[in-house]
């Protein structure tokens, strides 16, 4: 009987783990935006990894042999961590990776074009200079004229 306590607990905890690497794709996925082709194929190989992984458990608890409330224990592991930490750890995770990328972006953009912010003040500077100078032109014609 103690082995297959174990062996429950094996499965439950293996729900969780797999849940929990399918929060990951999730947090890829909204960090990182793509076509159905890739979320697809990431699919294909998200179920392929856990395949492998509920047949390894199987093997090793059970010689290979299917029992059924390991199954239901993996699901149960699934859901109470779906249904307890999941929502909020891809909705924290996912914001701390979005607000890490866009710092990067600003750096990145930064040493990308150094000049660009210099350039947007020496432009209205400029622009600045332009109207008084203007407005000096003309009032020197007014003096000029009056004379």
């Amino acid at each position: 009987m103690t082995g297959e306590n174990i062996f429950l607990l094996h499965a439950f905890v293996l729900g969780v783990f797999i849940t929990f690497v399918y929060d990951w794709l999730r947090i890829f996925r909204r960090v990182v935006p793509h076509g159905g082709f890739a979320v697809s194929a990431e699919d294909l190989g998200f179920w392929g990894f856990c395949a492998i992984e509920v047949f390894l458990l199987m093997y090793r608890e059970s010689n290979g042999n299917l029992r059924w409330f390991a199954v239901l224990g993996a699901l149960a592991g699934m859901a109470l961590y779906r249904k307890t930490l999941s929502d909020l750890f891809v909705k924290y995770v996912s914001l701390l990776f979005q607000k890490l990328l866009g710092l990067i972006g600003r750096i990145l953009g930064i040493f990308r074009k150094p000049g660009a912010a210099a350039g947007r003040k020496i432009g209205r500077f400029s622009s600045f200079l332009k109207k008084r100078l203007t407005a000096s032109v003309k009032m020197l014609r007014m003096v000029i004229r009056k004379q």
